[in-house]
């Protein structure tokens, strides 16, 4: 006989992934910065981690949904560095 454990936990980590990703679906936020200051830009960046912290911090102590949060925030970093580079190549202000 083989007896199968931690399916409950399993299922419970499965049900708040879901949670985490259905609360990160549309439009997380805003955030303004100078892309010629690199401490606006890191401010920026911090705001953007607030901003997804404030939607789905309480689900970081799943793993499953840490990693996507992790992965999602260096995304929005390397989104608004990528805009703060081609901001300065045209001149402009940007909004992320």
């Amino acid at each position: 006989m083989i007896k199968i454990t931690g399916l409950d936990r399993l299922t419970k980590e499965l049900d708040q992934l879901q949670r985490v990703i259905g609360q990160l679906d549309g439009e997380i936020g805003t955030v303004n910065f100078d892309p010629t200051d690199p401490a606006s830009i890191e401010s920026a960046i911090s705001n953007v981690h607030a901003l997804i912290d404030q939607k789905v911090g309480s689900y970081s102590s799943n793993s499953m949904a840490a990693s996507i949060i992790e992965g999602l925030k260096d995304t929005y970093r390397q989104g608004i560095l990528d805009k703060a580079a081609e901001a300065r190549g045209a001149g402009e202000t940007p909004d992320a």
